[in-house]
């Protein structure tokens, strides 16, 4: 089925293998191997992103200004299709785009070490830092309001009015936990209305699996581009702490294996402001702590608010599924703020390691 896709980019499919690749949730992403070469080839779901031009579009802008501004910077741009097109159709509308493969390259799906934390925050900053310069009023939005915490309190209130009594029953101590956070809402109201927090281009979705690393866990380079677009540096930084402090992940049901690595929280501290340190404003870097309380409690509203809803955006593998989510990420937040005091020294140590450092 993937033949004609593969002569759109001008590669002979007898000459190539195809295999599925990664454990990305949202596209479909493959591996082609050849002898001439190997690649990456990727089904855009277009359930969730409405508009695959515009992702393509932002790419293109993004490889335009750093081939001009910085040409060493390894950024893993989708390659043209004969006729010159980033995006490719299939004769059932599904949408393709082929990128290179980077040799010698990997990706890890699990945190198991600071060193890992460090060179990921270390990659996102460096992305972010080298795109300071960049009109990101050129960049189109691929996902509205992603990560809008006003919005996702707004459908958590509605999702709640308009519960059964059963799942407002079972939901009683989240729904609790909701509003014993709201401080969290109210300070990004704040935030975000009062102009403290400039516009950045950042990758917004900072999972592990979206850095390359090389045979020695060094950092390469970011991917998984398509949520590229403006926002505040908070969401980036946020998801770092979000999914890398624990060693347990979202899908945790046990909820004593949820705790806090203070060691990952300086790795990623000093990894990012390895980059981003002399960027950033002093309001800014006041936020930086905030920024995983902020994405901790947007991830257990989505969460709560789609049990809520039967189920309906994320949907459930057992009973309870969004549930039992929502107060996995609700414990690592009361838990991420019971260190708060620990990770303000965490951080000023962290700094004045960054600025002895020569250079």
């Amino acid at each position: 089925m993937f033949d004609n896709i593969l002569l759109s980019y001008g590669l002979n499919p007898s000459d190539y293998t195809i295999e599925p690749f990664g454990s990305g949730l949202i596209n479909r992403t493959l591996k082609v191997s050849g002898d001439a070469g190997d690649y990456i080839l990727q089904q855009i779901n277009v359930n969730v992103f409405k508009s695959p031009e515009d992702i393509a579009e932002n790419l293109t802008l993004l490889n335009a200004h750093f081939k001009k501004t910085k040409a060493d910077y390894l950024f893993v741009a989708p390659l043209q299709a004969i006729q010159e097109e980033f995006l490719v159709k299939s004769a059932t509308g599904d949408v393709f785009r082929l990128f290179p493969f980077v040799k010698g390259s990997q990706t890890i799906n699990f945190i198991s070490s600071k060193k890992q934390a460090y060179e990921a925050a270390k990659q996102f900053g460096k992305f972010t830092r080298l795109l300071n310069d960049f009109e990101t009023g050129r960049l189109k939005h691929t996902l509205t309001d992603f990560h809008n915490l006003a919005l996702r309190f707004r459908q958590f209130e509605a999702a709640n009015g308009n519960a059964t009594q059963e799942r407002s029953g079972q939901a009683a101590n989240e729904i609790k936990e909701v509003y014993k956070h709201v401080d969290i809402l109210q300070t990004y109201t704040q935030l975000v209305t009062n102009g403290g927090m400039p516009l950045r281009v950042i990758h917004h979705d900072t999972k592990i699996s979206n850095i390359l690393f090389d045979d020695h866990q060094n950092g390469l380079c970011v991917i998984d581009l398509d949520t590229v677009m403006p926002g505040y540096y908070l969401s980036d930084v946020g998801d770092m702490m979000r999914t890398y402090l624990s060693p347990a992940n979202e899908e945790e049901t046990d909820l004593s294996k949820i705790r806090i690595r203070e060691h990952f929280f300086s790795a990623v501290c000093k990894g990012y402001l390895s980059e981003m340190g002399n960027v950033l404003t002093e309001t800014e870097k006041e936020y930086f702590i905030f920024s995983g309380k902020l994405m901790i409690y947007m991830q257990a509203l989505r969460f709560l608010t789609d049990f809520l809803n039967n189920d309906t955006y994320y949907g459930a593998k057992y009973p309870g599924h969004n549930l039992k989510r929502a107060r996995n990420q609700f414990t690592l937040l009361n838990k991420y703020v019971t260190t708060e005091e620990k990770f303000v020294q965490l951080m000023i140590e962290a700094e004045k390691d960054l600025t002895a450092v020569p250079g």
